[in-house]
């Protein structure tokens, strides 16, 4: 069973010292996001030194306020400096963070995406790239050159349509955030099982990430999602993900209960097509990873 966390640090020590923590725990991966805290990318590249053999992600960098060529760079960097362990997920941000505070537009957000990815993916791989597009342009004169890096494995935070069909054919697939089981089962794998077939790619990778509390206080511990996760309950995109799961909002994606109902959930989320679960872990936090523990490898 691939188990991954979620960091949620209080600065680069105590990022470290999570990670760490991971990795003694057996879990395949350590996720990062990119919201209002530290870089998940300079992040990634100071942790990576200091912990080996343990896969690292974004979970998911905004493409918007970086150009492509230059998040390449930093990718294949910080792929260098940490011996090629990184998993770089991109997705769109929203409407609001995007417009209202970056004051950019986010007109037409998937054709952003695909001349995002014209750029980026060539240049992730070696090679150059040349693109006159509506919203993005590069007119680069080689490949880069980064020794010893190799390309990143390249996943979408991809939900709707337009978006899964580029996570499939031209990125290594998703990573969701707030879209539970039956959601996945129904709309997030056959999507992309379906642009992967006619692309001709490969099945591609689906790392979910829910909340995950142990407790013995379910009522309880869904109160304190609703709080903590409040946001995602708002934002269109996962709004419409929440709708689909017919959940009234994060609470009720939200893995809570005791060790067996937990697994259960987690099984759940795998069984539907996931390869990948990662687990933003809340509430008692220390008894929460002693029971995902004893769940890598089952």
């Amino acid at each position: 069973m691939r188990i991954g966390t979620m960091l949620s640090a209080n600065g680069l020590d105590d990022a470290v010292k999570q990670v760490a923590d991971a990795k003694a725990r057996g879990f395949s991966s350590v996720w990062l996001s990119q919201i209002f805290g530290l870089d998940a990318l300079t992040a990634i590249a100071v942790i990576g030194r200091e912990v080996s053999d343990i896969e690292l992600g974004t979970a998911v960098v905004p493409t918007y306020p970086r150009h492509p060529q230059a998040l390449a760079m930093q990718a294949m960097t910080v792929q260098a400096a940490i011996g090629n362990r990184l998993s770089l997920g991109i997705g769109l941000s929203h409407q609001v963070v995007i417009e209202g505070m970056y004051g950019m537009s986010f007109d037409k957000p998937a054709r952003h995406m695909r001349e995002y990815l014209s750029i980026l993916k060539p240049l992730l791989h070696g090679e150059s790239a040349s693109v006159s597009g509506e919203t993005l342009t590069w007119r680069g004169m080689g490949p880069l050159d980064v020794p010893g890096a190799q390309p990143p494995q390249l996943l979408l935070a991809a939900l709707a349509p337009r978006m899964l069909d580029l996570a499939a054919a031209e990125a290594d697939g998703t990573v969701t955030w707030m879209t539970g089981p039956a959601t996945i089962g129904d709309h997030i794998v056959p999507s992309l099982l379906k642009a992967a077939e006619k692309a001709g790619r490969a099945t591609p990778r689906v790392v979910a990430a829910l909340p995950v509390s142990i407790t013995a206080d379910p009522d309880k511990a869904r109160e304190e999602a609703a709080t903590i996760f409040a946001i995602y309950g708002q934002l269109p995109s996962y709004r419409a993900m929440l709708d689909k799961e017919g959940a009234a909002g994060p609470a009720d994606v939200a893995i809570v209960g005791d060790e067996g109902t937990v697994a259960k959930e987690i099984q759940r989320v795998l069984d539907a097509g996931a390869t990948d679960f990662v687990a933003a872990v809340y509430g008692d936090i220390p008894r929460t990873l002693d029971v995902l523990t004893g769940l890598v490898g089952a």
